[in-house]
């Protein structure tokens, strides 16, 4: 049975940075009913608290955050990139240890989003980029999904069945 990565928020669990949660999706759920999903909030995973100061990649790219090019920075203006990527590397042994290929991340966060990210004014200003968990998963060969497209990751789930 393929198992499938979700942010935990999308859960219902309160682990936002703000402390409240999204969902619970009726999909997430089944799939979860099934023994499918693997929960996980990789900031949370990755030391920060909830309630924690809203943080956003500066320029809006993960990719570069795991690169050590860019930060991640809170909006008081501390440095919570080590978080980000230790959460990210936990995303990481999940995917290996479970034979992970499917995730279900939180649009438009800075470690889940997989197709848009605040650009790191805390202005509200989204650029397209994807989040730190986000990017490492695809440098993984990970299909990452966001709680709009859950009808896609169904789909490429049935074909990895």
């Amino acid at each position: 049975m393929e198992k499938i990565l979700v942010s935990a928020c999308l859960l219902g669990q309160a682990v936002r940075y703000d402390g409240g949660a999204h969902g619970p999706f009726a999909e997430l759920l089944h799939w979860q009913a099934q023994g499918r999903v693997v929960p996980l909030c990789p900031e949370v995973a990755g030391g920060l608290p909830t309630p924690r100061p809203a943080a956003e990649i500066l320029g809006g790219q993960g990719a570069q955050v795991l690169d050590g090019l860019v930060q991640v920075r809170s909006i008081e203006g501390a440095d919570v990139s080590a978080a980000f990527v230790a959460g990210a590397q936990i995303a990481e042994r999940l995917v290996q240890q479970h034979g992970i290929r499917i995730a279900v991340l939180k649009a438009r966060s800075p470690s889940c989003g997989n197709r848009h990210s605040y650009d790191g004014s805390f202005s509200g200003n989204l650029v397209a980029g994807e989040g730190v968990t986000a990017a490492a998963l695809r440098r993984l060969g990970v299909q990452v999904f966001n709680e709009s497209e859950l009808q896609e990751a169904a789909q490429a789930l049935r074909l990895l069945e």
